[in-house]
């Protein structure tokens, strides 16, 4: 929990300092989409790292929240803020529904369930045209606005999204130190032995689901509301493969690890661009790398490095 809380602060005040010396608008919007797939990643570490369940279906509850404040707005009219609160709650609904009878299966049958729903909200996000625009998306979506403040351009939306994400991440911090999170953890070790202890397996991975999708639901809407365009593409199964990927190579069961997962998968197409269509055929090779010689992640990595060089200083001052 300490070592949580001082990076949660340290991520606070690198958040506050960066604008200090990125200038670039270019920069601001990697960032702000880094800020963005770190709210979403942030709920999948939860369910995949500490819950031990499996989603392939996480870029529809992403385009879920993203459509619902884009249809609101612009069909209804109805303000952002509303409209992303809908989104919010209307994604949960969906989440508990639809885990009801998923979450009763396991291992890759619980992938392909997920997989299965991501693929059917994708059609509908393509065949609804009347309603969502079809494959072209809806335009003109509406800026945030707050205190007299319109958040158009790039750095006033990357504030937001970064304080959203701060936010997020100090409430998880402090669900999976909880005895919530005691018990999301005692599953994922053996779900038969946590409910001999009296754990109620089925209720508790239902409800990750659900919070897991809502912070899919707020990313996709504050995703929405950057563009202010939004189509089905960003929403597919290759989308939800990236998403599963930032987890686990960032470290499944770390936190700040997942978001460095984030950060290295958004930024690393800037670097790859060069490679097009072969960009998914790295993300696997990265992907197939950490599992094999590093099962831990990045976390893993950077807590091993930090360990050797704590236990090298100790021998040191006990030879001297």
């Amino acid at each position: 929990m300490k070592r949580d809380a001082v990076i949660w602060a340290a991520l606070t005040l690198l958040v506050f300092t960066l604008p200090a010396f990125v200038h670039s608008p270019y920069y601001y919007s990697v960032l702000i989409i880094i800020g963005i797939f770190g709210i979403v990643v942030l709920g999948l570490t939860m369910l995949i790292g500490y819950a031990g369940q499996i989603s392939l279906g996480h870029a529809g509850f992403f385009g879920f929240g993203a459509y619902f404040s884009a249809v609101l707005t612009t069909r209804f009219h109805l303000d952002p803020w509303l409209a992303m609160l809908v989104g919010l709650v209307a994604t949960i609904v969906l989440a508990f529904l639809l885990g009801i009878p998923t979450l009763k299966l396991h291992g890759h049958y619980l992938a392909m369930a997920t997989l299965g729903l991501g693929m059917v909200l994708q059609i509908i996000f393509k065949e609804e045209v009347e309603l969502t625009g079809g494959p072209t998306g809806l335009t003109d979506v509406p800026h945030l606005k707050a205190f007299g403040m319109v958040f158009a351009s790039d750095q006033k939306f990357y504030f937001l999204v970064w304080i959203f994400l701060l936010v997020l991440y100090g409430l998880s911090i402090n669900l999976v130190h909880s005895r919530l999170g005691r018990a999301l953890r005692a599953i994922s070790s053996n779900q038969t032995a946590a409910g001999s202890l009296g754990i109620p397996v089925n209720r508790l991975k239902l409800l990750i689901f659900a919070v897991s999708a809502g912070y899919a639901s707020l990313a996709g809407s504050l995703y929405a509301h950057y563009l202010s365009f939004v189509n089905p593409s960003p929403f597919g199964f290759l989308v939800s493969v990236k998403l599963v990927a930032m987890v686990v190579i960032g470290g499944s069961q770390s936190l700040w690890g997942a978001l460095l997962g984030a950060g290295l998968l958004t930024a690393l197409p800037e670097f790859l661009a060069v490679l097009q269509d072969y960009e998914m055929l790295v993300y696997g090779a990265i992907l197939i790398v950490m599992m094999m010689f590093a099962p831990q992640g990045l976390a893993g990595i950077l807590a091993g490095l930090h360990e050797w060089v704590k236990n090298r200083d100790h021998k040191k001052n006990a030879q001297a």
